[in-house]
């Protein structure tokens, strides 16, 4: 199996680390989950840092925290039926590949990535990142393993 190439809009299984349970002193994710790829910038001789945005089934306390992934958009990436959000106020910044990297469950043959992002829907759930980061609502997780 092959590694997808990191750019943004690319839905990939990770082990996400909540920064509630960053903040509590943990260094590694509970559970793999999709995460969608948010920017990957090159650092080093073709090493990339990975911004990553959590998908959840958990309802979002505050509507302005996540974007709701439409029924259509789930069932094209592979997602479950159950109603699922992208949560738009936190982060995880890795260097590519990184250990917390997931296989898609289910997936034959085995893969990292459920797919990517329609463009439109991608330009939006963008947005209301840059609009959290504007209301310093945004916490970024730097994952150094």
């Amino acid at each position: 199996m092959s590694l997808p190439t990191p750019r943004p809009g690319l839905v990939i299984g990770y082990s996400y680390l909540w920064a509630t349970e960053h903040r509590a002193g943990h260094e590694e994710g509970r559970k793999a989950r999709p995460c969608a790829i948010v920017a990957a910038r090159q650092v080093i001789e073709g090493h990339e840092i990975v911004t990553v945005v959590p998908v959840t089934h958990t309802p979002p306390a505050d509507p302005q925290d996540a974007v709701e992934i439409p029924a259509a958009l789930k069932a094209y990436l592979g997602l479950d039926e159950q109603r699922s959000w992208i949560v738009v106020t936190e982060t995880n910044d890795f260097l590519w590949p990184g250990p917390d990297l997931a296989l898609v469950s289910g997936s034959a043959p085995a893969r990292f990535h459920y797919g990517m992002l329609p463009p439109r829907f991608f330009s939006h759930v963008r947005e209301q990142i840059l609009k959290a980061h504007s209301r310093r609502r945004l916490d970024r997780v730097q994952r150094t393993d």
